[in-house]
């Protein structure tokens, strides 16, 4: 059988930076094919040329035999290619359906938009998705998850031939990534060509029948999923042996450095009460929807708390405001990096020293040597991979966007860093330095609260485990009696586990 889809010496450059060499992939109808690498390998530019956001800079695209030319995003569609990427990309005013059906809305007569028909097709892709959601609410306020369950249902509602997906799952919890893989298996068997992209070697080998590894912008290997297994992946990805991938480094548990007692925002979270010493991991765990990240955001004074207190180092924080709790020494790494972590038409070296730039100055003026020097330490520190430090950070990687936001807030010198899903998105070899950086901080006495929604990564990390279930906390599990079906059971709210 013929490909539907190939790529052919595909080629792109950005400057000096050759993001993609000479790249080749075949997709079949009726086939998962997995593409992994690590960050900066070159997929997410392989995705925009698909997407008709980037033209290639040499090699052929073919759909169906025969030549295909994409001069932009509109192109891409009408030749049935659906793309769900990485990041969420709604338009926060407009309503859930308006933003399925942007450009494409049913008409009534004299070109007017049949509101009722629009509201009445997003109400079947969600039913089809099986998820409870709003037509006409706003997309702004919307969870990650529920974001992505919008691109999800506007991609189907195109009734794709190709269906490119960049890691779909990163902020979906189990149940909705078996109900976003029924449904993509369904389109699979049906005859589209689906490409799948995800860090999840398990999602990965559930759903894929072939596997392509990419590393620096060229294609290292194509094989058969049954033929290989996750350490031969790997070992292709980063080109070495990634031998730990929770280096848990033994650190002595001090004193309380930071104190939540009776945290409550009405309707969201209710009585909130922990410790976080010094030199431990806390992970705070949960199915989405539990109210996690409402309750980080409170403690770091973005939302207003309805009652209760935050304490660091027994000093007690006013309530809603950021600016006291970065001075008593807490970083937040937030969950949605490209709205909440980065400016991203500053360059690279400005985001990296945004939080600290008057520690930089000089008589009340910021000198630019002083803020490359600075964001040159942690940027080498975190291996991100640049261009040039004075290049926008919407041009990197999804994975070395995220090292930025690490780098700016370590920069700091935090007493308390409050993660938020630290590795979502981001390739196994970074994962691994991510995971030895937190145990590395511990061990130099910073209490580390982690927000994570993979069971192994809070496993293998935290001293502790804090698990939420419908804004409440269940269960508060000891590092020796933690295991998935203990933080499971507490999740779903399960008597026993509290």
């Amino acid at each position: 059988m013929p490909p539907l889809l190939t790529l052919d010496g595909l080629s792109k450059s950005f400057g000096a930076v050759a993001a993609l060499q000479d790249v080749r992939l075949e997709l079949f109808g009726g086939e998962a094919h997995a593409l992994v690498g690590e960050n900066g390998a070159g997929k997410s530019t392989l995705v925009k040329i698909l997407a008709g956001v980037y033209p290639p800079d040499a090699g052929t695209i073919t759909l169906d035999g025969q030549p295909l030319s994409l001069s932009g995003p509109a192109d891409a569609r009408s030749a049935g290619i659906a793309v769900i990427y990485q990041e969420p990309t709604l338009f926060p005013d407009l309503s859930v359906a308006e933003n399925i059906f942007i450009g494409r809305q049913p008409l009534r007569s004299l070109r007017r938009i049949d509101l009722a028909k629009m509201r009445a097709r997003a109400a079947e892709l969600f039913a089809r998705l099986g998820v409870r959601l709003d037509p006409d609410r706003p997309a702004r306020g919307l969870s990650i998850a529920d974001q992505q369950l919008v691109e999800i249902a506007k991609a189907i509602s195109l009734e794709a031939r190709v269906l490119v997906m960049d890691e779909p799952t990163a902020a979906l919890s189990g149940v909705e990534v078996e109900r976003l893989f029924a449904v993509t298996r369904a389109l699979r068997d049906a005859g589209a060509a689906v490409l799948f992209i995800s860090h999840r070697f398990d999602e990965v080998f559930a759903l894929c029948q072939r596997i392509t590894v990419m590393r620096d912008g060229r294609r290292v290997s194509t094989g058969v999923t049954q033929s290989l297994t996750v350490d031969a992946v790997v070992r292709q990805m980063v080109g070495r042996e990634v031998s730990a991938m929770f280096d848990k480094q033994p650190a002595a548990i001090g004193e309380p450095r930071l104190e939540v007692r009776g945290l409550t925002r009405h309707g969201v979270f209710a009585d909130i009460g922990f410790t976080v010493h010094s030199g431990e991991i806390v992970a705070l765990a949960g199915l989405v929807g539990a109210g996690r990240s409402e309750v980080i955001r409170a403690i770091f004074g973005i939302d207003r708390r309805d009652a209760g207190e935050v304490l660091v180092d027994g000093a007690a924080l006013p309530n809603a405001d950021t600016a006291a709790a970065i001075k008593a020494g807490i970083a937040l790494v937030p969950e949605d990096r490209r709205q909440q972590g980065l400016v991203m038409e500053l360059s690279v070296e400005r985001n990296a020293t945004l939080p600290r730039r008057w520690a930089l100055t000089r008589a009340g003026l910021l000198f630019p040597g002083a803020e490359s020097r600075a964001a040159a330490t942690w940027a080498q520190r975190l291996q991100v991979k640049a261009a040039r430090l004075t290049d926008p950070v919407a041009t990197l990687s999804g994975g070395n966007q995220q090292k930025v936001v690490l780098a700016k807030w370590l920069a700091t010198a935090p007493r308390v860093l409050i993660v938020d899903e630290p590795t979502r998105g981001i390739d196994v070899g970074t994962k691994a330095e991510v995971h030895r950086l937190l145990s590395t901080l511990a061990a130099d006495g910073v209490a580390v609260l982690m927000v994570s929604s993979e069971l192994p990564e809070v496993l293998g990390m935290a001293d502790r485990v804090l698990v939420m279930h419908e804004g409440r906390l269940t269960a508060d599990i000891p590092r020796a009696r933690a295991g998935e079906e203990a933080v499971m059971l507490a999740a779903t709210g399960q008597a026993a586990a509290a």
